[in-house]
């Protein structure tokens, strides 16, 4: 089964990257944790980037708040897909400065960005890149994807009551 990992600057994004952490896990996705800081061990971030693929990571999500340098430093070095998860951190300016440092990546480094604390989300798209070629996830997010669907349905009914 393929691996996503998930990395995070530091153990106060946890609360945000949960949510990719658990939608992954419900679609029976196996899921590595770690925290790889780019500004305080940026050794460890060059051999994550460098050796994720080695270790059967297909897709890396990578959550960074204030100057959020951890998604595109991870693209920048791996060949792998990167999502990037802006996080709305105590030291950030409402979170913009996240999202702008995760989105304004240079040509030739793509970090796809989802919303601001969108780990969801991140989790969903990376599901929805590994069902590009696994047929067992694909039925996973097919069958969510119903599920959003009837939610509505019966929240419109009822409301209509």
């Amino acid at each position: 089964m393929s691996k996503i990992g998930i990395i995070m600057g530091s153990t106060s994004d946890m609360p945000v990257m949960q949510e990719a952490i658990d939608i992954l896990r419900s679609f029976e996705i196996e899921v590595e944790v770690d925290i790889v800081s780019a500004h305080r061990t940026p050794e460890k971030l060059f051999d994550y980037g460098q050796n994720a693929h080695t270790r059967g990571i297909k897709v890396v999500i990578a959550g960074a708040g204030g100057a959020a340098h951890l998604p595109g430093m991870i693209a920048s070095l791996s060949p792998l897909p990167v999502i990037g998860v802006p996080v709305k951190s105590s030291n950030s300016i409402d979170g913009w400065d996240s999202v702008l440092s995760i989105l304004q990546m240079p040509g030739g480094v793509p970090v796809a960005t989802v919303a601001l604390n969108g780990a969801k989300n991140a989790g969903i798209l990376a599901a929805q890149i590994i069902g590009s070629s696994n047929p067992h996830v694909l039925q996973k997010i097919v069958d969510y994807k119903k599920s959003l669907r009837q939610k509505v349905i019966e929240g419109a009914k009822s409301i209509r009551k």
